[in-house]
């Protein structure tokens, strides 16, 4: 989707399929097997076919993901981008290890995603308000995944955030937990 790493608005997704993912789409059609017609696929082939889509995207999601992608391209293409993204990612880990109430939700470093990371706090230290208190400051979007139930921050890093931004928000983080 392009509203992650190609910091676009939502509402769209992108594929690239190879000749083999088609033919299994399109076995999957034959089979008669429900699919609700929102992830049926044979629908996106069929409309990208003809140049089309389904619905029609906002304008200004085709130009921001333009525009993402030329800035993405010029400055390295994929090496930059997941650069930037390892970059920030490391920043944050390394910090949520280092901190003594907080820790990585997922354990093996190895396992971790690059581009949004999860933190676990204390039991102690009532994440929702420190999430309350960043977005009071304009920092947004940190809040837990709804449906986990834990307490815990989430943090993008995708390419378009600078990882200095990801060094500036712990620092806000551990600001407001000295003041809770």
């Amino acid at each position: 989707a392009p509203q992650k790493s190609f910091a676009s608005d939502g509402g769209l997704w992108l594929a690239i399929m190879s000749p083999a993912a088609i033919t299994r789409v399109e076995k999957i059609k034959a089979s008669q097997r429900w699919v609700p017609a929102f992830f049926d696929l044979t629908t996106a082939i069929e409309n990208s076919r003809l140049d089309q889509t389904y619905n029609t995207p906002a304008l200004v999601t085709m130009m921001l993901l333009a525009d993402q992608i030329e800035w993405m391209n010029s400055n390295g293409g994929m090496k930059f981008s997941a650069g930037r993204s390892a970059d920030s990612a490391s920043r944050l880990y390394g910090w949520a290890e280092r901190t003594s109430y907080t820790t990585p939700f997922v354990t093996d470093p190895s396992m971790r995603s690059n581009v949004v990371g999860t933190i676990n706090f204390d039991e102690s230290i009532d994440a929702t308000k420190i999430a309350a208190a960043l977005r009071a400051n304009g920092i947004v979007d940190t809040e837990p995944y709804r449906k986990l139930g834990k307490n815990q921050l989430r943090i993008g890093m995708f390419p378009a955030v600078e990882p200095s931004d990801i060094d500036a928000l712990t620092a806000s983080i551990e600001f407001v937990v000295s003041a809770l």
